[in-house]
């Protein structure tokens, strides 16, 4: 019997449209977390995000007839978590246009030194603790850090990053879901790799520190 790992897209489309419980644990698995993250952003509290998140599960199983590919079966869920959490954050006076919501007097070009980039988006160098943490327990921490500091972020740098990073999508995708330019996109994921980034460097500098 073949399990979900295995499964191709259409065959998950298949399994969704057949309503295979090991087909939508799956999708659920994969992208339940970062669903959270990208809700949270729209609305009061955690427990709201994760009450949106269950609506979208509801309109992916209760829509996928209409899911016709025109994009990946990811970016249409997104789509669908996006709209809901944006509806919700709406209804309870919370939400602002996403294009407003750089703070006053903050500049797109400040906050990255592009040469830190390749011309495609990625950093030059990673985190030097990328590359060869003392143990598990150091890399643990690490990982901590960075859930910790990716929470922290200018709230359009965090859902921006999560997207590109964590959930992998292209450029173009998010341009799409969040109704933005290709260049807004571009700077909003380099200020906050910077940002992360600079946490991370900071981390990394203190445990030196520490040991010396």
């Amino acid at each position: 019997m073949q399990t979900t790992i295995a499964m191709t897209e259409d065959q998950l489309l298949e399994g969704l449209r057949g309503w295979d419980e090991q087909a939508f644990n799956h999708l659920v698995s994969r992208h339940h977390a970062a669903m959270l993250r990208v809700a949270r952003n729209y609305v009061a509290c955690a427990s709201v995000a994760e009450e949106v998140v269950q609506e979208t599960w509801l309109g992916v199983l209760k829509g996928i007839d209409s899911f016709r590919g025109g994009s990946s079966l990811k970016t249409w869920i997104f789509r669908i978590l996006i709209n809901r959490a944006m509806s919700r954050g709406k209804r309870e006076k919370r939400i602002v246009p996403f294009a407003s919501l750089q703070p006053a007097g903050e500049s797109d070009s400040e906050g990255f030194s592009p040469d830190r980039f390749l011309s495609d988006g990625h950093w030059a160098t990673p985190p030097r603790p990328f590359e060869a943490p003392a143990d598990r327990m150091a890399l643990l921490e690490f990982r901590a850090r960075l859930r910790e500091a990716l929470v922290h972020l200018p709230e359009r740098q965090q859902v921006v990053v999560t997207l590109r990073d964590v959930e992998g999508l292209e450029s173009d995708e998010v341009c799409d879901l969040l109704h933005i330019s290709a260049e807004n996109q571009r700077v909003l994921l380099h200020r906050g790799r910077t940002r992360l980034r600079q946490t991370l460097e900071s981390y990394e500098d203190g445990e030196l520190l520490a040991k010396a």
